[in-house]
């Protein structure tokens, strides 16, 4: 049951992390064998443009656009923040030049890592909770019976749901730093 518990959840959060790794890897290493490194730096606007993009998600449920489904939406806001983290991890690229990118990198890592955390975790408590009141009524166990013996677990549930609480101030603060470096380019550069 372990075994299956990792390979249904543990194995695909990490998997999409690390391919994101991956991929950022394989195609700085494309850009620089084929000598168009340059490519790089316009990929970063790109993958923020892209981030933003994905936030109608975000104002999709908090009501202030009412079209389009939200489950949809939640899966464009995971493409497409995860295309553009590749996007701007290639931009990146490893220059120790500067401190202020570097501090952007490390927080999208952390943003990216987080929200896929919180929707594996998630995903996971709450089959585990469908799971046990499943397993109580085919026992039968009544209803509200099942119900407070599930009060623990629901409220877990319930918390892992306020998982953002975390996630979107590191995203936030992903955006200062972000807009930070944008900024200092704009001022520094002819």
């Amino acid at each position: 049951m372990r075994t299956n518990v990792f390979i249904r959840y543990v194995v695909p959060f990490a998997g999409m992390f690390f391919a994101m790794v991956a991929v950022t890897i394989v195609i700085d290493y494309v850009l620089h064998s084929m000598g168009l490194v340059s490519i790089g730096r316009y990929l970063g606007p790109i993958g923020t443009v892209m981030i933003i993009a994905s936030f109608v998600y975000s104002a999709r449920k908090r009501g202030i656009i009412r079209e389009g489904s939200p489950k949809k939406l939640l899966m464009l806001h995971e493409y497409m923040a995860w295309a553009g983290s590749v996007m701007i991890l290639v931009h990146a690229g490893i220059h120790f030049n500067a401190k202020l990118p570097w501090i952007a990198t490390v927080l999208l890592l952390i943003t990216v890592a987080s929200g896929l955390v919180g929707k594996f975790l998630l995903k996971k408590a709450s089959l585990t909770v469908s799971e046990h009141r499943r397993d109580l009524l085919a026992t039968g166990v009544p209803p509200e019976e099942a119900e407070k013996q599930l009060f623990l677990d629901l409220v877990a549930v319930d918390a892992m749901k306020r998982w953002r609480v975390v996630h979107m101030p590191i995203a936030m603060l992903l955006a200062v730093f972000s807009l930070m470096h944008i900024v200092s380019i704009w001022m520094f550069t002819k």
